[in-house]
């Protein structure tokens, strides 16, 4: 066969194939964590039921005792919000700077976890959803203990 003969059929395969394609259906695509866990006012219903967790336990409440609660509870929506593929953006500090001297250990930080936990666990989020914000959140431990 001639060679222009040959590149036309692959040129035209080609075109078959494209044109197929474009008529097939992708597969929806998952929404994000932030859709899956109820936007904005989901997120905020959990920070307001967290903050009170960590405000009663004694293991951490030291380190929020001079702390302008409203501003952080706004701080965390945002940060949450950003993290999990929100229109939200987080404009604090990072959290190296915002941690350094503050003597976090991980037992500090486990416990903050915990309460988070307990007001997941409150809400009903379910275990995928969970799973996926603590390892978010969980990206950011190096920066906060021990600085």
């Amino acid at each position: 066969m001639n060679t222009n003969v040959l590149r036309g059929l692959s040129i035209l395969s080609f075109a078959a194939l494209l044109t197929a394609c474009s008529g097939m259906q992708s597969a929806p695509a998952q929404k994000s964590l932030y859709d899956r866990l109820g936007g904005k006012p989901a997120i905020q219903a959990v920070v307001d039921d967290f903050i009170g967790n960590v405000a009663a336990d004694k293991r951490i409440n030291g380190f929020f005792a001079s702390t302008n609660i409203p501003r952080l509870n706004s701080m965390l929506v945002n940060q949450i919000c950003e993290a999990t593929g929100g229109p939200c953006k987080y404009t604090g500090r990072d959290m190296k700077s915002a941690h350094t001297g503050m003597g976090v250990t991980d037992a500090h930080f486990n416990a903050l976890v915990e309460d988070l936990v307990k007001s997941l666990n409150k809400f009903n989020v379910p275990e995928k959803e969970k799973g996926e914000l603590l390892t978010a959140l969980a990206s950011m431990k190096g920066d906060i203990v021990g600085r």
